[in-house]
């Protein structure tokens, strides 16, 4: 089978830029910078990406480039004989299934919000009707399955066709329309009554904040940002040539993703605190608090219409490149056609993401961590806390290790092209400090992942041992 390649540069970089770009920019990253201190949480977030997020996403993409191939075959295209890192690739496509398996149904979230606003259907509405709000759409079966259903089906719609007409060429003008959304709901903020008071907790800040639960949350934010660890990056990787180095490359992707997840914050607390919604409001923030803010606001239709289409958009650019990855994986084991691939990947993921979607309805008293807890909990944290950091270690031993490609190979293949270069000197930071601080976000990550008062993974592990 041929393999497809990017027509433009820009396509590559707007395509990285959407898979990395998605709900834990625009979402997760607003509500946990308003519960760990605003302005310090922001300056720890920044030092954490360049110092763990930019070196893994450049060994991810040298992988993919270097392999001309899918997660799934791109480790046997460059493991020695008798290895078993391919086994990792096997690993890393059940990640992107996973992921889609709960991130369909968060994005048709978003979907239903935004027809609401445009309809009119949230005008008028009180602050606790916009609370009740979120809670009925969750217990509303064909709502819940109907729009994580459009999600689906839309995605590999725009997948049927060729690799640059379809996938590129729909991100491109996707991601070019919510960067304008962005900078024009971004202005609207600044003209707010307590813009003033907004950007100062957001921009400015306060050491005296900064503490270990900051410290481990902006170091987890920063990682998972960027998706990495399941060959999410790596495949687009494989789609471009070798003109440029890949340091450049994903240093122009980190910069549009991080403005992205800043960009989402400028809009999101001037409105908080001009309408005294709390800035620290947690998971609900995006739904149930902005709901309110819109709500408040002189032309909140059009403003709400205009907020939860950017979050679409940011979503469905992530919904669109994960669905690319695991396409590319069945083609290269079946040799499908893309069309035929297309049509039998959709049937799949629709029956994979049904569990999600009822999870808080039909099979609402399955709660597998606490009484609160729901299906999504469980594949966010298999994906998140589990999947993410342990692929991203095997990525960056595979890259580094002698037996594994090793680190000339990996050196070479980042810096062939023009372009900054990977510095041979970052070698002992790459082998050794790096993979200390990913055991460290990960371990972190199990035995601190609070499901109730009082109560860990490692509680709920130890519960099913005995």
């Amino acid at each position: 089978m041929e393999r497809e390649k990017l027509g433009s540069r820009l396509g590559f970089i707007l395509l990285s830029a959407g898979c990395a770009i998605g709900c834990g920019n625009v979402w997760k990253f607003p509500w946990m910078c308003g519960q760990y201190g605003g302005g310090a949480f922001v300056l720890i977030y920044l030092l954490f990406l360049l110092i763990i997020g930019l070196p893994v996403m450049i060994m991810e993409f040298s992988v993919g480039r270097a392999s001309q191939a899918s997660v799934i075959k791109c480790y046997q295209n460059l493991e020695k004989p008798n290895q078993k890192w391919h086994y990792h690739g096997i690993a890393a496509f059940m990640g992107n299934v996973l992921l889609m398996m709960f991130y369909t149904s968060v994005a048709g979230w978003i979907l239903y919000y935004f027809v609401s606003f445009l309809k009119g259907d949230m005008t008028g509405i009180t602050n606790t009707q916009s609370e009740a709000l979120f809670g009925s759409m969750l217990s509303n079966v064909p709502v819940m399955v109907g729009f994580m259903a459009i999600v689906v089906v839309l995605g590999f719609a725009i997948l049927c066709f060729s690799l640059q007409k379809g996938l590129e060429r729909i991100t491109k003008y996707m991601m070019i329309l919510m960067l304008i959304l962005m900078i024009v709901l971004a202005v609207r903020g600044f003209w707010l009554e307590g813009a003033k008071e907004g950007l100062i907790f957001y921009l400015k800040p306060d050491f005296r904040e900064i503490n270990g639960n900051v410290i481990v949350g902006a170091m987890n934010q920063s990682f998972f940002t960027l998706s990495l660890g399941i060959g999410s990056m790596a495949i687009f990787g494989s789609y471009i040539g070798k003109d440029r180095t890949l340091i450049g490359e994903s240093i122009n992707i980190l910069v549009l993703d991080t403005s992205v997840a800043l960009m989402a914050g400028l809009i999101i607390f001037p409105a908080c605190f001009t309408f005294d919604v709390e800035a620290g409001a947690g998971p609900s923030l995006l739904f149930v608090a902005m709901a309110k803010v819109f709500n408040n606001m002189a032309g909140g239709r059009i403003w709400g219409s205009l907020f939860f289409l950017f979050m679409f958009f940011a979503a469905m650019s992530t919904v669109l490149a994960v669905f690319e990855n695991i396409l590319a994986c069945v083609r290269e084991i079946t040799g499908w056609k893309r069309v035929k691939a297309c049509i039998i990947c959709c049937a799949a993921m629709l029956i994979l993401s049904l569990p999600c979607a009822l999870g808080y309805n039909v099979l609402k008293d399955f709660h597998p961590f606490n009484s609160s807890s729901a299906i999504l909990d469980l594949e966010d944290f298999l994906v998140s806390n589990c999947l993410l950091p342990l692929g991203s270690l095997v990525y960056i031993i595979f890259c580094t290790s002698k037996k594994g490609w090793g680190f000339d190979n990996f050196l070479n293949e980042a810096n062939t092209g023009n372009g900054p270069k990977v510095a041979r000197c970052l070698r002992p930071y790459f082998t050794y400090v790096l993979p200390l601080i990913i055991v460290f976000v990960f371990v972190m990550g199990i035995i601190g992942y609070e499901f109730a008062d009082n109560f860990t993974i490692l509680n709920w592990i130890k519960g099913l041992i005995k």
